[in-house]
């Protein structure tokens, strides 16, 4: 029963409601909106829009469009320095969940001294705490996978050592969150796939580990089932907006379910991959290890109710054994499209296997502790194996 709550962000959900910023009675002068290194927002509108609602309330603003599909660690360090320049006092970060996650970390060090890694408690990090509050965000999200912008935690990619990982500080809940599903209609069916998955595992790891609560389960229940129901028709046609909205809306909830309960090494393990190989999606690595991963959990006879829910809330209602959810897993899979997606076609090969489970215990060991079972460094090989195409 007992969970520890604190969701500060003002979030405004619902179609359309980009052009409602300009109501939010906003107390800034001068922001640097972030963007991706893509022409998506600008070819879609989405930019427009938002330069047009900050010239409504004067607030004037640069542009930063430098974020990878991985945002690494020197572009956090270019962007803090292009946000120092212009002397700001806001961040928006308009696209995805590398958006969101690169403007949070160039909040941080836009007014902190040093190198960003300076702060990362893990790996080769220095672990050192910030003397000043980062810089007010405000997220705007144009697609349905990462949650960041609900939750205070961004991960970033240290290019020069191979490890990616999260930062956490409660500063980086953003003050706003606009969730407009109407920004997510031309995202290409392989992404929103992709991004719909993400969202799934955020929950469905929280509702296995052994942080998860009551208040956490109702969150994620509802994700998994939003999730389950409406990815497979967002994939085939991302102009349905009723499949938006509620792809949207599980995102939100799995955003939130993280910061009640908490991830597990399934996210570590393809941080680890992704870490290597930049060229990898987030949510396609996911995937792919995905079945192998729980599978581990079924094998084991831990938590069985819960994957049973889990089988149920994702569409068969008759479940009565945990490998149901493997079965409602793979479904989903296929009816999205994503079941056949191959390591070794990102490069990935068998003989890294020992390297990158290596690598998720020193870069992000910390979400390990939150298994329902201890998930050795063996089992993580095994895992990679089952999971190589």
């Amino acid at each position: 029963m007992s969970f520890n709550m604190y969701i500060p962000t003002h979030i405004i959900f619902g179609k359309g409601n980009l052009k409602e910023l300009h109501n939010q009675n906003l107390p800034y002068k001068k922001a640097i909106i972030v963007v991706s290194n893509g022409k998506s927002v600008k070819e879609n509108g989405a930019l427009e829009t938002l330069c047009d609602e900050l010239r409504a309330i004067n607030i004037s603003y640069d542009i930063f469009d430098k974020v990878e599909a991985n945002p690494t660690k020197n572009t956090v360090m270019k962007g803090a320095e292009f946000a120092k320049n212009k002397r700001i006092d806001l961040i928006i970060a308009l696209g995805g969940g590398s958006v969101i996650d690169a403007s949070k970390a160039i909040a941080l060090m836009a007014v902190n001294e040093g190198d960003y890694w300076d702060y990362i408690s893990s790996g080769t990090g220095k672990g050192k705490i910030p003397n000043k509050t980062p810089l007010p965000i405000i997220a705007i999200t144009t697609t349905a996978g990462t949650g960041s912008e609900t939750d205070a935690a961004c991960v970033i990619t240290n290019e020069e050592t191979n490890e990616k990982t999260g930062y956490g500080n409660q500063a980086l809940f953003p003050k706003i969150a606009i969730v407009d599903p109407d920004l997510m209609k031309t995202v290409p069916p392989k992404l929103t796939a992709y991004q719909g998955f993400d969202a799934l595992f955020h929950s469905v790891e929280c509702y296995i580990s052994n942080k998860a609560n009551l208040m956490g389960d109702m969150y994620a229940l509802t994700a998994i089932k939003n999730i389950s129901d409406y990815l497979p028709i967002a994939v085939k046609n991302g102009e349905n907006e009723k499949a938006r909205e509620r792809v949207a809306f599980a995102n939100t909830l799995s955003g939130a379910v993280m910061t009640i309960s908490g991830c597990t090494g399934e996210h570590s393990l393809e941080h680890a991959m992704s870490a290597y190989h930049s060229n990898l999606p987030h949510g396609a690595g996911l995937i792919m290890i995905s079945v192998a991963y729980y599978t581990h959990f079924v094998n084991k006879n831990v938590c069985g109710e819960r994957f049973i829910e889990m089988a149920k809330v994702m569409g068969i209602e008759n479940a009565d054994k945990p490998f149901d959810f493997i079965t409602a897993l793979v479904n989903l899979q296929k009816k999205c499209g994503v079941y056949d997606l191959k390591m070794s076609d990102y490069g990935i090969s068998e003989d890294e296997f020992n390297k990158i489970t290596e690598n998720a215990f020193s870069t992000m060991g910390r979400l390990f502790f939150n298994e329902i079972i201890p998930l050795e460094k063996e089992d993580c090989i095994s895992i990679l194996k089952k999971s190589y195409k």
